[in-house]
């Protein structure tokens, strides 16, 4: 459950715990289990329908953690406002200074990320299932992480960022009608725009930052929020074309991207086919569908053209190449690469010159 609380952090440094990123003087505040009497029925013919509902409100008590929190570092290089009820947790983070900082996250609760401001001289974004970016200019954009996926971020910032977090207790979630399954899984997104999705994050966070004593205003909007979520979402879903037989255009970017994401590793087979909850038998077929080739021989080609990439920089040599997109020796990686470009690395190199 999410409780009520409003304060300013001024907590010393986090302690990360295994790279996950569980910043522990942030936390969720468990209180009692999830009750099925907080959920709505909707319908004559009685159906339930969940969605996130005001629960009992409460201060936080002195020395509470909040596990499902971002952990950032240093800690003192921002300031975190922070306002939360039952099923949902809003917090709103502003830096201090212009120090590099990290932010890392991984836990069972949904986080919606709304860049109000920030244009960072350097850093990097990622999120589990998804390309990393680099983009500079946030400011204005939205990323969502679902449950469980990994978040991690490092900005060097040329201004003062702003940025607000949104925590969703998945039990708590709206159920998209047309969905079929209640556990139809949200996929990650990076640096996007929606309208309604944005105006409301704003109100929120605006209410945060001024102290607002209207909770039951925010609570309101809170539930809007999340119903806009799971509506974008869902509609993603549906406008991606059948996959006949194939992977859906969401297996193929979890796919691609955890393969890019780990290029010069052995990936199993069975890795991939779980990220997108298939059998391996049924994942190899859609997989050669979908790309044309079997899965080894896709992360092979990508090994090769990261290969062609790092082969135009002359200070790197043959062999840091090889090693670099994951061949254990020169000859091995120059058989793979003439195999696959009738060349091999040396001359593929002077036809760049």
């Amino acid at each position: 459950m999410l409780t009520y609380s409003l304060h300013t952090n001024s907590s010393p440094h986090p302690r990360f715990d295994s790279g996950v990123g569980v910043n522990r003087d942030v936390a969720f505040v468990p209180q009692t289990a999830l009750r099925s009497d907080r959920y709505s029925r909707s319908g004559e013919d009685g159906e339930q329908s969940r969605h996130v509902r005001p629960g009992p409100l409460s201060d936080l008590r002195a020395g509470e953690v909040i596990e499902q929190a971002v952990g950032i570092f240093p800690s003192d290089a921002v300031t975190r406002r922070r306002l939360g009820w039952d099923g949902m947790t809003i917090e709103v983070v502003q830096a201090i200074g212009h120090e590099k900082v990290e932010i890392r996250f991984r836990a069972p609760v949904h986080l919606l990320v709304a860049y109000e401001e920030g244009v960072r001289g350097n850093g990097e974004t990622l999120i589990e299932g998804l390309p990393r970016s680099t983009l500079r200019d946030v400011k204005c954009k939205l990323a969502f992480v679902p449950a469980g996926h990994e978040y991690r971020e490092w900005q060097e910032p040329r201004t003062r960022g702003r940025i607000v977090y949104f925590y969703f207790d998945p039990a708590k979630m709206p159920i998209d009608p047309g969905a079929g399954a209640a556990d139809t899984p949200l996929a990650p997104r990076l640096f996007f725009e929606d309208k309604a999705l944005w105006e409301t994050a704003v109100k929120l966070g605006n209410l945060i930052e001024s102290g607002s004593e209207d909770r039951h205003y925010c609570e309101a909007l809170g539930v809007v929020l999340a119903h806009e979520l799971v509506r974008r979402s869902a509609g993603m879903r549906r406008v991606e074309p059948p996959a006949r037989g194939g992977l859906a255009a969401w297996q193929q970017r979890i796919v691609s991207a955890y393969i890019e994401e780990h290029i010069a590793e052995q990936v199993p087979l069975a890795t991939l086919a779980h990220r997108v909850r298939l059998s391996p038998y049924h994942f190899c077929r859609a997989f050669k569908r979908s790309f044309g080739v079997p899965p080894h021989r896709y992360h092979n080609a990508r090994r090769i053209d990261h290969a062609k990439t790092l082969l135009a920089q002359p200070a790197r040599s043959v062999t840091e190449i090889a090693l670099k997109v994951g061949f254990s020796e020169t000859s091995s990686f120059t058989a793979a690469f003439r195999k696959a470009t009738g060349t091999t690395p040396t001359a593929y190199r002077r036809s760049l010159a």
